[in-house]
């Protein structure tokens, strides 16, 4: 049997890396034991971007940091993301459609978000768009 394939939020991505306790952690704990975690260039890029944000340095070391990223980048599936795909808009933020492309590219069963922009869309293309701690409880992954 093919394990579910999921996007991940980046917003999620970061609030589990600085609580190992919070459903976040959990739903990515999850993700990365039983799932196929997607990435694209667009979602890593972000990733990295805001994982090196100043607000961050009290919380997680440059060594940490830089573990994560190569954790997520060696777990992680990589998808191309088509040009025709990523040119559709879904979400009333445009810099949140590269994880609906993503989803949609990479054939995900889900979209895991905290996100109120991409929540509110609720399925797209039947890909369900969840908060981690609905996704984790309903076992949606």
């Amino acid at each position: 049997m093919r394990a579910d394939r999921v996007v991940i939020d980046n917003n999620v991505l970061a609030s589990a890396a600085l609580s190992s306790a919070s459903p976040p952690a959990r739903c990515v704990r999850h993700v990365l034991l039983h799932g196929r975690l997607l990435f694209s260039d667009a979602t890593s890029a972000e990733l990295h971007t805001r994982l090196w944000r100043p607000k961050f340095d009290r919380y997680l070391s440059i060594e940490d940091r830089k573990s994560l990223l190569h954790d997520f980048g060696a777990a992680g599936v990589w998808v191309d993301v088509p040009a025709a795909i990523a040119a559709r808009p879904f979400s009333r933020d445009p810099d949140d459609d590269k994880f609906v492309h993503l989803a949609l590219a990479g054939q995900a069963r889900l979209l895991v978000s905290g996100d109120h922009d991409l929540l509110d869309l609720g399925q797209v293309e039947g890909i369900e768009v969840l908060p981690p701690a609905m996704a984790c409880a309903r076992q949606a992954i």
